[in-house]
């Protein structure tokens, strides 16, 4: 009898649990959750079937975010953006194409000379993902989820980098070299699911991200991901002044760089930004239908 008890149970676990998995892929929403990965950058964006993700934080711990927002029979991931060659935001990518069959993989043609790096392309290059190499005005569309490539351009790769190899750098990982700074290079997007947009600013400096606004690509957006985990060389208030958002995320863990900074933190209270740190309140996942959003702050 007790037997019988255990495997009804059983039963019934799985049951809630697949009517859990379906009832996400079938809500019609977008689910934009900044996975609580610790000193580091990944974001995940759900809608059904479609699932994009931006950057991998530094290590296997962007696994515990998948597993918890990905339905467990669904191994494949549609596209893997990784803003710029540091640790931190690409530890975990290697993780994660260990894990996940991966389609399409986007990143800048800036090479690292990490060993982890190393081994981050040969994962790529054995996964039989299309690599991309995104241009300034490139938009990158799944069914309704659209990325607007707004930084870096092929110019200023060029101007900036030094070819490492005889192919060149478009649809290459790891064709140039810099001795700038990689987050100078940091892939910046603009999510839109209908009338949501997010902006995705990796770790832009200030610098750059000026030279960005002034191209006039990025305008009023719902959502914004504070660059560089909330430190001083990244948050602007000119980029506030053009973004007007309502919401922003820091994406940040425990740190001896004094992250997220008070100047920064000041800057959001004093507009009334809505504000959430990963550090304090774990996963950060906001559900969007196009129109209104809501946020659970875990």
């Amino acid at each position: 009898m007790e037997r019988w008890k255990y495997i009804l149970g059983m039963f019934s676990l799985v049951v809630i649990l697949v009517g859990l998995a379906l009832a996400s892929v079938t809500d019609k929403k977008l689910h934009l959750v900044a996975c609580n990965v610790g000193q580091g950058d990944a974001i995940l964006a759900v809608y059904g079937e479609i699932q994009i993700l931006v950057d991998g934080g530094p290590d296997r711990r962007v696994l515990d975010c998948l597993s918890e927002h990905l339905p467990f029979w669904d191994r494949e991931i549609e596209l893997v953006v990784l803003t710029h060659p540091q640790k931190d935001h690409f530890g975990g990518l290697i993780e994660v194409f260990k894990t996940y069959k991966v389609d399409n993989f986007a990143s800048t043609a800036l090479d690292s000379s990490s060993q982890e790096f190393k081994v981050l392309k040969n994962q790529v290059g054995s996964s039989g993902a299309r690599v991309v190499n995104p241009n300034v005005g490139m938009e990158i569309a799944f069914d309704l989820i659209h990325l607007d490539m707004v930084h870096p351009s092929y110019v200023f790769l060029a101007s900036e980098g030094t070819p490492s190899s005889a192919m060149g750098g478009e649809g290459v990982l790891g064709a140039y070299t810099s001795g700038r700074d990689p987050n100078d290079f940091s892939i910046v997007a603009i999510l839109r699911f209908k009338n949501f947009d997010a902006l995705l600013t990796g770790d832009i400096s200030p610098e750059v991200m000026n030279e960005v606004l002034s191209q006039g690509r990025i305008g009023d957006v719902e959502y914004i991901k504070i660059p560089h985990h909330g430190s001083k060389n990244g948050l602007t208030k000119e980029l506030l002044d053009t973004s007007t958002p309502d919401l922003a995320v820091i994406s940040v863990g425990k740190n001896s760089y004094g992250h997220p900074h008070q100047e920064v933190l000041k800057l959001l209270s004093d507009r009334g930004i809505k504000t959430f740190r990963t550090d304090e309140v774990g996963d950060v996942e906001v559900t969007t239908d196009g129109i209104r959003w809501e946020i659970d702050g875990k």
